[in-house]
């Protein structure tokens, strides 16, 4: 088994991220590995204009309250939140590298065909980038998966 110290779980607070978040804590807490909750905040496409970053200042209380209310459901593992700003997947793959991650668990929303091409794809970035293994996760849970199956349970009942 793969030893795992640093776990990162980049947010975006959507519901393919909440899975992703379940999975991280219970892979944390099994492996007494460090839980690092990450949301990055896109900037804006015109930083001379005062009103486009002003309106990024004031968001940041907002997404820090929603970064910090992301807890495992029985306090373990301990969490440690980071609200940053930039291009997410540069920015997660920054991250990962600087606290020496030894996994990513992250949320994908499974785009196909032209919405990935208009949109992207922030998991894929990362996948690519990143220093260390990376776990996607779909909102779609298999129940035929007994670990998945736990945390579509827990994701319902919380």
């Amino acid at each position: 088994m793969i030893p795992l110290h640093v776990i990162l779980h980049p947010t975006d607070f959507s519901t393919h991220s909440d899975y992703a978040f379940r999975l991280a804590c219970s892979l944390a807490r099994d492996h007494g590995a460090r839980l690092i909750v990450l949301h990055v905040m896109v900037q804006p496409v015109a930083y001379g204009e005062a009103g486009a970053y002003a309106a990024i200042e004031d968001q940041k209380p907002a997404l820090l309250a929603d970064l910090r209310h992301l807890q495992a459901p029985d306090g373990n593992p301990a969490i440690e939140h980071r609200l940053m700003e930039g291009d997410p997947a540069a920015e997660i793959v920054c991250v990962a590298t600087d606290t020496a991650c030894d996994l990513i668990v992250m949320g994908t929303h499974g785009r196909r065909g032209i919405g990935r091409l208009l949109m992207g794809s922030v998991a894929e970035n990362v996948m690519r980038h990143a220093p260390c293994p990376v776990l996607t996760v779909k909102a779609s849970v298999p129940t035929s998966s007994p670990l998945l199956a736990q945390i579509a349970q827990e994701v319902a009942v919380s």
